[in-house]
Parts: structure tokens; C-alpha cells; sequence
């Protein structure tokens, strides 16, 4: 009896003993959590106070990157923070380089100080102690044109020259057309040029005018050149210039702006400080300049598909009038030999040995009667020959189709779609026969009025096909 009492007793102590470490156990996991839940807390402390400024946080490309004042960060109250923002959105299709967007400029290295000199922790907290409805009416007072003045681009890299093809300004498509969008999202509301501001409004204006032209080309290429071979050659290319640097490709059409475009082009890569500096025959020489028919085919048509296109043309008559008055009218030697002498030979009744021998003295009359000829006794010179032969609107696909009558405007826009810098503008300055008045409508009428009604329609016609294709309306009112 006394045994298994004592045997109960033993029984009964090590039920104790284990059950006692199951709670001492439950204790210690408690209380081992605790420390460690405490010790987290004190290490999340310590290391918001150890992130310093050169902590980088990545946010949405929408939302705006804010800087903190250094003085208010020490002090570490939330409710004084100051913040400066600097714009940030996603990268436009295309910048447009080199423009001044009011007197706040922000650029690339402005941004990038700004975004290090900001740490996570006092941008979040700046974030999240700025109330909805502040942030809101911030929002609102914050107009669209105001957040397109903050941006400005000082640098054009060569993918945002290469993106020049693909942007909304200039689309290539899969078959090698382009198109010119209107759209204005990319484009400042305002920017210095040379010569004055350009507005978003503007700026569209000048953007659906090209569309409109390469539209209307289309259509006239459709009506009237639809039978022709689509096979492009060294022959089609001869008078497109390349200026790989911006990678351009300009056709020229003499007596439009031909020896300033040749300057600009020029100095664009970067072989000359100023077009002023250029003379007229370095311009025309050929020693700067490369023509695209001097490549093989394979560097023929990568350009072609690949660089800007671009050609400025002129009324066809008043071109022809110019060009009349420049190589014919006013000492030329080369035009007078050339073409002087088989035109006074043919045209002139009873010409003088001083005339035939010179070639000097060609009238208005006499050069129309030549250009009038099926059987000319001298062919056709580029300075007079249509614009649709020199340059082959329908065979190329043109992204760009200036007027010289817009020359300084649509030429600026041109520049500054190349990315070119904002210092290089086409000259305006006129080298060759410096004291003739440039050849305008009022001129052109005067020279026609020395030839017949049936001469000035029979010119109409024989331009004909360039006064559709860049849509000019008729010179005169008795043309039919």
C-alpha cells in the first residue's frame, strides 16, 4: 500500500515536469518574437535616418520628381516641407531640339542633380503629406501649356535624329511611304527661332500644309504618272544632295533657294562656320557636297529609305523669268556661249556678227521661242527645266515640300525638324546679280507682257504639270 502510494506520487511529478517545459517554451517563443519585432523596428529607424541624398528612388514616368530643401530635410518636420518640381513625362515620340521655352529652362543635367539631391524617404513623405484636394488643385492650376514651357532640349542624339523617320512628324511605313502627323503633343508651346516664335498653332498649321502637299502629290502621281517604271535610278537621284550628319537629302531646284539651301547644307556638316562665309561657286563647286548618284545602288536606297527628303520649289514662271534674267539677260560667258549663240542663230532674223559671236543680247521673246521648240538647237538647262523632271516627286517619296514664296518660315521648320542647331537659318542674302531686284509676280507679268497671249498659254502648258503637282494657281486671267 505505502508502494503505490509513492508510486502515484512519482507518477503525478513527472506529469509535472512535462507539462512545465511546454509552457516555459511558449514563454520563451513570446518573448523571442517580442525582441525580435523590437529590433526591426529600431533597424527600420536607424536606417531611415542613414539614407542620405544620394538614394535613388524609380517612380512613374507621370508622376513629378520632387527636391526637398536640405534645411528642412534636418529638421525632419513633415508639415514645413517645401517642394520644387521638375517636371518629368513620358519621352515624346519626337523632342524638337534646341528651342528656349520661356526663362525657366530645365535641362538634362538640371533634371538628373535634381533627382539625387532627393531621397526616397523625404520624397514619400512630401508625397503623403500633401493632401488629395491640394494636390488636386495643383493639378488643375497647372495648365498644359505651362507644363510644355518647363521642357526644353539642348541635345540631339543620333536616335532621336533616326527617329526623325518613325516620329509622328514624319512616319515611314512598311511599303517606304511617309506622312507628316499635325499632331502638337511633342511640339513647345513656344519656342525662339532666328526668326521669331513659333506657336503650337503654328506649328500644326505648318505640319497639315505638308500633309496637304505630299496628299496632293500623291493624287497627281496617281492621274498622271501612273504608267511609269517604279524603278529608281542613278539617273532619277543626280540632283538630290546628301548631308549624312543630319542625314538629309535635298533635291535642288535652281532659282528656288538652290545656292543658300547648298550653304546650309554646308555648314550642317560642319565644314564651314557660317553660310556667309561660303561663296557662290564654292557652293556650287561640288567639293563639299556629295550627290547621292556618286553612292552605289545599296547606298542609293538605304538614303532613301532612311534620311529626310525634302525639296523647295517656285512658281514655275516667275523660276523661269528668274532664271531668264540671270543666265541670259545679265554677262554670263558660259550661258552666253552655250546657249546665246544657237538661240540668236535660230531665232533672230538677221542677226549680227556681233551677236553670233557672242551670244549677248538674248530677248525674252527669243529665249520663250526656244523653250517653245520641239527641235531646239541646244538642249534643256536645269535652271529652266521643270521641277517634276529634276526632282521625280513621283518615283521619290519627299517627306518635305517647301515654296520658296514661305521660304524663311517653312525652311526654319524644316531646320528644326532635322534637329538642326538653333543657330543655323537659311541666308537670305542674294550673291549673284546683288543690285537686281529679286523676280517677283509684278516682274514676271513685265517680261510676259512682251510675248503673245498664245506664248504665255503655250508656257502655262508646258509647265503645266508642275502647277498641279505644287498646286499654283494660274499667272494669268486669260489662260485656259
Amino acid at each position: 500500500m505505502p508502494g503505490m502510494k509513492w508510486k502515484m506520487v512519482v507518477d503525478s511529478l513527472r506529469g509535472r515536469r512535462r507539462r512545465l517545459p511546454c509552457s516555459l517554451w511558449f514563454l520563451l517563443l513570446f518573448a523571442a518574437g517580442g525582441l525580435v519585432l523590437f529590433i526591426h523596428q529600431q533597424d527600420l529607424s536607424e536606417m531611415v535616418l542613414q539614407q542620405g541624398p544620394g538614394m535613388k528612388l524609380r517612380s512613374s514616368p507621370r508622376q513629378s520628381r520632387e527636391t526637398l530643401s536640405t534645411q528642412d530635410r534636418e529638421r525632419g518636420k513633415s508639415d514645413n516641407y517645401q517642394t520644387k518640381g521638375v517636371l518629368s513625362s513620358l519621352i515624346p515620340p519626337m523632342q524638337f531640339p534646341h528651342f528656349e521655352a520661356g526663362k525657366q529652362t530645365a535641362t538634362p543635367g538640371s533634371r538628373e542633380q535634381s533627382r539625387r539631391t532627393s531621397s526616397p524617404v523625404s520624397r514619400e513623405q512630401s508625397r503623403r503629406t500633401s493632401s488629395p484636394v491640394s494636390r488636386e488643385q495643383s493639378r488643375r492650376t497647372s495648365s498644359p501649356v505651362s507644363r510644355e514651357q518647363d521642357m526644353t532640349v539642348v541635345h540631339v542624339s543620333k536616335r532621336q535624329r533616326k527617329l526623325l523617320k518613325t516620329t509622328p512628324r514624319i512616319h515611314h511605313t512598311t511599303d517606304g511611304n511617309s506622312s507628316l502627323s499635325s499632331s502638337t503633343n511633342s511640339s513647345p508651346a513656344s519656342f525662339r527661332l532666328a526668326s521669331g516664335f513659333f506657336t503650337p498653332d503654328k506649328w500644326k498649321k505648318l505640319a497639315d500644309v505638308q500633309i496637304a502637299r505630299r496628299q496632293l502629290m500623291k493624287e497627281m502621281c496617281a492621274k498622271y504618272k501612273s504608267s511609269i517604271s517604279r524603278t529608281i535610278t542613278a539617273h532619277h537621284v543626280r540632283n538630290l544632295f546628301v548631308e549624312d550628319k543630319y542625314k538629309l537629302l535635298y533635291c535642288q531646284v535652281p532659282k528656288a533657294g538652290c545656292s543658300n539651301w547648298k550653304r546650309t547644307l554646308i555648314v550642317l556638316a560642319g565644314l564651314a562656320p557660317n553660310a556667309r562665309s561660303i561663296k557662290h561657286d564654292t557652293a556650287h563647286g561640288g567639293r563639299y557636297l556629295r550627290e547621292l548618284n556618286t553612292f552605289d545602288r545599296k547606298g542609293i536606297m538605304h538614303r532613301l529609305e532612311t534620311y529626310t527628303k525634302f525639296m523647295f520649289v517656285r512658281e514655275p514662271l516667275e523660276r523661269m523669268v528668274s532664271a531668264y534674267r540671270d543666265k541670259l539677260e545679265n554677262p554670263n560667258d558660259y550661258y552666253h556661249n552655250l546657249f546665246g549663240k544657237p538661240i540668236i542663230s535660230k531665232y533672230r532674223a538677221n542677226p549680227s556678227p556681233e551677236a553670233l559671236n557672242t551670244g549677248n543680247g538674248v530677248t525674252f521673246k527669243e529665249f520663250v521661242q526656244y523653250l517653245l521648240d520641239v527641235h531646239r538647237p541646244v538642249g534643256m538647262d536645269i535652271h529652266w527645266d521643270q521641277t517634276n523632271q529634276l526632282c521625280n516627286p513621283c518615283l521619290i517619296d519627299y517627306n518635305f515640300i517647301g515654296k520658296f514664296e514661305n521660304m524663311e518660315e517653312e525652311s526654319n521648320y524644316l531646320l528644326r525638324l532635322a534637329g538642326a542647331p538653333p543657330n543655323v537659318t537659311l541666308p537670305s542674302f542674294k550673291d549673284r546679280n546683288p543690285a537686281d531686284k529679286r523676280t517677283s509676280t509684278d516682274i514676271t507679268q513685265k517680261y510676259f507682257s512682251q510675248v503673245s497671249a498664245l506664248e504665255r498659254q503655250r508656257m502655262y502648258d508646258f509647265y503645266y504639270t508642275d502647277y498641279l503637282m505644287f498646286n499654283y494657281t494660274k499667272p494669268f486671267k486669260d489662260l485656259y
